[in-house]
């Protein structure tokens, strides 16, 4: 889910709108927005998004095997937290609980790394516009589908990023060329999604509102991905510096919207507010951190592949600890969902 957040971001700040062929694949949420990364603007393999972001010298990180182990873990039970989250607490408290939490994080991060916040009117007015599209808006609608709707399809749901980023892109992002392989995946992708929403049953015992409200969260993502890389080339501030401002302002947008939606709770169960604090600082606040390491050390394509464990990790989640049931259709078509998506990645072989 979030995935696809910092790929943009260090693209934006590293590449001309313009200047290199558009990846848009999830997490994904995320994320992507994040199939691999459904980023309409992933930088070139190998490329450093950022020299603040390298280790120090003589400093031996842990293997990036097992931070993208743990990376793919977290994301994944990303779904979980939201469906135990929302059954103590509204969707946009649990919204906003994750986002300050995020915030606090990243915040930390960035204190310890002297990092400053972006300067400009302009570069604060495009983050605001980011922050809503990339964080407020994907993150309350996946919320208020948990309410409806499994954890598993929920995750399923999210692997579409890759599927809309790419749609969006032949259209919003001129230097981005159709292939036929990638249309095919394009097509494949669609046809997994309506193979797991059971189209041949006229999708009887499906949720509609929280189904349709899962699928414009992953739909989000790409938007905001489109619009980060025109508007945010050559920043001139990091990527850590980039995401913790915007988290900060999602977190403010949640904190206006919440009371006029919401009434303050009057008990606080325990376990839906670790639910929610683990969402934040976990999902989105360390999942982000790690996410620039691996960038950084294994380059954006490796990176990437993150998000073909996504969906699989939040569907056995579900299943095993919500109990939730799983017919064949769900994970034969999040397979297909996920092999359009690996075939929208697809390039024009270079001399």
């Amino acid at each position: 889910m979030c995935y696809e957040i910092v790929s943009t971001i260090v693209d934006a700040m590293t590449t001309a709108p313009t200047a290199s062929t558009p990846s848009p694949a999830l997490a994904r949420t995320s994320p992507p927005p994040a199939p691999t990364a459904p980023s309409p603007g992933l930088p070139a393999e190998g490329r450093s998004p950022a020299p603040a972001l390298a280790p120090a010298p003589g400093r031996r990180a842990l293997d990036w095997r097992l931070r993208f182990g743990a990376l793919s873990l977290i994301w994944g039970f990303s779904f979980l937290l939201i469906k135990v989250g929302t059954g103590g607490y509204a969707p946009f408290q649990v919204t906003l609980g994750r986002l300050a939490f995020g915030t606090a994080v990243l915040a930390v991060a960035m204190a310890v790394k002297r990092e400053r916040l972006p300067r400009g009117a302009r570069t604060w007015a495009h983050l605001t516009v980011a922050a809503l599209l990339l964080n407020a808006v994907p993150f309350s609608l996946f919320a208020f589908a948990e309410l409806t709707i499994p954890s598993t399809l929920a995750g399923i749901c999210n692997a579409t990023s890759p599927l809309w980023g790419m749609a969006l892109s032949l259209v919003a992002l001129s230097e981005d060329r159709p292939t036929r392989l990638r249309v095919a995946g394009l097509g494949l992708g669609f046809l997994g999604v309506l193979t797991v929403l059971g189209a041949w049953q006229g999708f009887d015992g499906l949720d509609a509102r929280g189904t349709t409200l899962a699928l414009l969260a992953s739909l989000s993502y790409p938007v905001g991905w489109i619009y980060l890389r025109r508007t945010l080339a050559h920043t001139g501030s990091s990527a850590l510096s980039m995401t913790g401002a915007q988290l900060f302002l999602a977190t403010l947008q949640l904190a206006v919207v919440t009371p006029l939606f919401t009434d303050l709770p009057t008990r606080f169960p325990l376990v839906p507010l670790l639910a929610t604090a683990a969402l934040g600082a976990l999902g989105t606040g360390l999942a982000l951190l790690i996410q620039y390491g691996l960038v950084t050390e294994i380059g954006p394509t490796t990176a990437q592949m993150v998000t073909y464990f996504i969906p699989v990790i939040a569907t056995a989640a579900g299943v095993a600890l919500l109990g939730e049931t799983l017919s064949w259709s769900t994970p034969v078509g999040a397979a297909i969902v996920l092999a359009g998506a690996a075939l929208t990645q697809a390039r024009r072989s270079r001399p």
